[in-house]
């Protein structure tokens, strides 16, 4: 695969799909499950005691998420200075990252299943975040049957090569892979992850199918261009453009922490199990009541990668319910753990554990 088409992989990603003209030789890699766990199919039976679903509760948190939201464009557009907008643009682009976890429940199906009203909400909502929901379902369905994966998990995941596939790789796809797994990539995501990931790339395999990576496209364009010739740009970059790049960034960081940190296990096909990816490779992410509010717990992911089906608001119960989802592998917001996240580049089979770059 050549550097251009790494960057016209399928699906989300939600970085592009990972070079492949290294060998594909896997090198062994050695069991970590615990002992003493319970069978797999005893444990996702266990959790399916949390899947029920408040439909009550399940709209009382997407009308209140929806309608801070609006308040807060609201605030970014009519505010009269500059210095005043700008926080109000930050805040909604926090709040969406929350908006966009109950959208992700939603197509798992853990929240207002069936609802006519709730696939229209969402759909309109994916469409101004450029994430097609038929994208979006395609590569991240694929991501939770593949999950931590030596090969094979890189649709809808961030790619993960071993030393000897990277040195094996040409210069310019050794550099693409470094940029993929970069803060830069995160920091641009509104652009590489989504524009590109989510919209163009997914529109041009298959045009049929993710008719709505071009109507993504076209709505947000057009919204901007349209504002713009109004003379009213900056409504479009308070109210649209900042907010979604606070957003996609974050999101971008998230999904990359909730799967590379330190202590997560990666398994070839022949050790892998569901239930083991879940618990043993995505991490728990520790925030405070204000970021799990604006995440929507969406820090329990191993909780939710055991049963995506478990509505955000009961992960928490399910965590102290299950014995095996106890004591996760963590991470947090401290720069300190950012950075040695963002230092994980390879997996290492000797070591079996993920190291940066030497």
């Amino acid at each position: 695969m050549t550097t251009a088409s790494v960057m016209n992989a399928p699906g989300p990603q939600p970085v592009p799909a990972p070079m492949t003209s290294a060998p594909q030789t896997v090198e062994p890699v050695r069991a970590t499950t615990p002992e003493g766990r319970r069978p797999e199919k005893e444990i996702l039976l266990h959790s399916r005691e949390f899947t029920a679903e408040d439909v009550t509760r399940s709209w009382a948190y997407t009308t209140t998420t929806f309608l801070v939201l609006g308040a807060l464009v609201t605030g970014a557009v009519a505010l009269p200075t500059w210095w005043l907008r700008l926080p109000f643009s930050v805040l909604a682009g926090l709040t969406a990252v929350r908006t966009f976890c109950l959208f992700h429940d939603y197509q798992h199906g853990a929240i207002l299943r069936q609802s006519k009203l709730a696939e229209a909400l969402f759909f309109v909502f994916g469409m101004f975040i450029m994430t097609p929901p038929s994208v979006w379902r395609e590569t991240h369905n694929y991501h939770h049957q593949h999950n931590a994966k030596l090969i094979g998990s890189h649709i809808g995941s961030y790619p993960m090569l071993t030393p000897s596939m990277y040195a094996a790789l040409p210069a310019g796809q050794r550099l693409m892979y470094r940029f993929i797994r970069s803060p830069l990539n995160m920091l641009l995501a509104i652009f590489t992850v989504f524009g590109v990931g989510m919209n163009l790339s997914p529109f041009l395999r298959a045009p049929s199918k993710h008719w709505g990576g071009l109507v993504s496209m076209v709505t947000v364009v057009g919204l901007g261009v349209g504002l713009g010739l109004a003379g009213h740009l900056d409504a479009y970059v308070f109210g649209w453009l900042v907010p979604m790049a606070v957003a996609a960034a974050t999101g971008a960081y998230l999904f990359y922490a909730q799967h590379n940190f330190p202590g997560m296990n990666v398994a070839d096909r022949s050790t892998w199990t569901f239930s083991g990816a879940a618990i043993d490779s995505s991490s728990y992410l520790k925030m405070g009541p204000f970021m799990n509010w604006m995440t929507a717990n969406i820090g329990y992911h191993h909780v939710h990668h055991l049963n995506a089906t478990i509505p955000f608001y009961r992960l928490p119960e399910a965590m102290q319910a299950i014995p095996e989802l106890r004591h996760p592998g963590e991470t947090s917001w401290h720069p300190r753990d950012v950075l040695t996240a963002l230092r994980l580049k390879l997996w290492d089979p000797e070591k079996n554990r993920l190291v940066p770059l030497k």
